[in-house]
């Protein structure tokens, strides 16, 4: 038995099904566990199925999370998609169920769960949920594929970044096929606010960058009240150093009320997931996050990540 017939032999087990995923969430997040809680909606419709966690955090254009009792749990089969590591899981409850599954494209770091499924060659939790739907026969009605279809785009970066692959392609075709308004779909995961753009002005005036192409920039609690701007609302910002022709690696540097920065790494080479995992986070080899508990976990951060730049460009 396959992994993803385990999985299927565990939905059609169980009545009651909870899905949760990582805090924070971004449109990958909320596409794969509102798309899979749609996709069995549709498919088995006399189970009750359940999707929880946290604020969206304005992703409120894809879906909203539902509130429900501690005894529901009882007897229940729980999924948490898209989330690498248990601590992260939105909505510490989920551990209270029967059984529990683990889908997800991130280096299996934290194997928790009954029946884990990782696959690091996903472009995103998204593309595997569609992967399970079109391998399983199971049908998705236009709000699923809506959905995935946006996980998809969120982490892809509308199909610029590296994970990418032509089977991410065929994949997004599949669901264009489902006949959402795409345009506009693609409208809301891109469109900022004026507040936000200014704070993007900043970030292009205050963005450093050494000789081999490391880059950082730090958005201290001063900076983020005179933008009137919350941590939430800093994601948009994170790919903007990209375009830059002579960055290679960078950090953003957001500060937070408590005094700790969280911290978003990206790469176009130098490989920075064991960067962050040495400071309290994690991710992918290109895209990571992580957390400073000081300005001097801050700095040396940023030295650690000049020094893989450096390593790589020789």
């Amino acid at each position: 038995m396959t992994t993803m017939e385990e999985i299927i032999a565990a939905i059609k087990e169980y009545d009651r099904i909870i899905i949760h995923r990582h805090k924070r969430p971004d449109p990958d997040a909320i596409g794969s566990q509102v798309g899979l809680a749609e996709i069995l909606r549709n498919n088995f419709p006399e189970k009750e199925i359940y999707q929880v966690g946290g604020s969206v955090e304005g992703l409120e254009f894809l879906a909203s999370m539902e509130t429900i009792e501690d005894s529901l749990y009882q007897g229940a089969l729980v999924i948490v998609t898209d989330t690498a590591n248990s601590p992260r899981v939105s909505d510490d409850r989920f551990s209270l169920g029967d059984k529990l599954i683990k889908i997800d494209h991130h280096p299996n770091d934290d194997p928790y769960g009954d029946i884990v499924w990782v696959n690091t060659n996903a472009s995103s939790c998204s593309e595997m949920i569609a992967d399970l739907a079109f391998d399983q026969k199971l049908k998705l009605n236009e709000n699923a594929a809506r959905l995935l279809y946006g996980g998809i785009v969120g982490d892809t970066g509308r199909f610029l970044y590296p994970a990418t692959t032509s089977h991410t392609l065929r994949v997004a075709a599949k669901l264009l096929d489902h006949h959402f308004d795409a345009t506009k779909l693609n409208r809301e995961i891109e469109q900022i606010s004026l507040k936000v753009a200014k704070l993007s002005g900043y970030l292009y005036q205050n963005l450093e960058v050494d000789e081999n192409g490391a880059g950082q920039v730090v958005l201290s609690q001063e900076i983020m009240k005179k933008y009137d701007i919350v941590d939430s609302e800093t994601s948009s910002l994170v790919p903007l150093p990209g375009v830059i022709d002579n960055v290679m690696a960078w950090g953003l540097f957001v500060e937070q009320p408590e005094g700790y920065y969280r911290v978003r790494l990206r790469s176009k080479g130098p490989v920075i997931n064991e960067l962050a995992k040495k400071h309290h986070g994690g991710g992918h080899p290109l895209a990571s996050g992580a957390n400073a508990y000081d300005e001097k976990e801050r700095a040396e951060i940023y030295r650690e990540l000049q020094l893989l730049c450096a390593e790589f460009k020789r």
